[in-house]
């Protein structure tokens, strides 16, 4: 089996980091390039979107997105990233984990393809960065004992999407105001597999 990823994108570094964690050592990660306004043949071939990541199997068609790739990898490896017990709550921390990614995403690439500044829609970022705020804020107000907890793909997902905010929206200050959050990043961030995926 191939993944297909890219080193910065947030949603493969999660799939990255589920792998290592699983000691899935037999899937290959094969970089492609991805982009909205076109990419990789290979990549466009498997995933009609275009989008990263996409993982090609030899006993099936090929799957996307991470939340689909991931769930089957814990399948694959037997692991309890998706315990029983928590499940819709690991579950929708993911989904917003995937929804700051999202956005983090979308304000990166309003400034990298429109080019000339005056160009780029300020309002459109602010308004992005809004959505990546409240969801900050959840985290810090409710969502830490599950962060806390024993390892599981919630986790991953939100230590990917901060990584990413680190990455490439720094100027933003996201640990401002969120100290509990901030300090989980950082030991979170020391684990081998966050370690060894991180992006340049």
């Amino acid at each position: 089996m191939q993944l297909l990823s890219s080193p910065a994108s947030p949603f493969a570094r999660k799939c990255r980091v589920v792998l290592l964690e699983t000691a899935q050592h037999d899937i290959d990660i094969r970089d492609v390039s991805a982009s909205p306004l076109g990419g990789d043949a290979d990549l466009n071939a498997a995933n009609p979107s275009g989008k990263i990541p996409t993982l090609l199997r030899e006993e099936g068609p090929a799957l996307y997105d991470s939340r689909v790739i991931c769930r089957f990898l814990d399948n694959r490896a037997g692991a309890s990233l998706y315990p029983v017990g928590r499940m819709w709550e690991v579950l929708s921390l993911e989904a917003n984990a995937d929804a700051i990614m999202e956005a983090a995403v979308g304000m990166t690439y309003e400034k990298r393809f429109r080019g000339e500044r005056d160009l780029v829609w300020p309002e459109w970022l602010d308004a992005q960065w809004a959505k990546i705020a409240r969801s900050l804020d959840a985290l810090e107000a409710r969502s830490m004992p599950l962060l806390e907890g024993p390892l599981n793909v919630a986790q991953i997902a939100v230590g990917c999407a901060l990584g990413y905010l680190d990455l490439r929206h720094g100027d933003r200050a996201w640990r401002d105001g969120r100290d509990t959050l901030a300090a989980w990043e950082g030991r979170f961030a020391a684990r081998p597999a966050m370690d060894a995926t991180k992006p340049e």
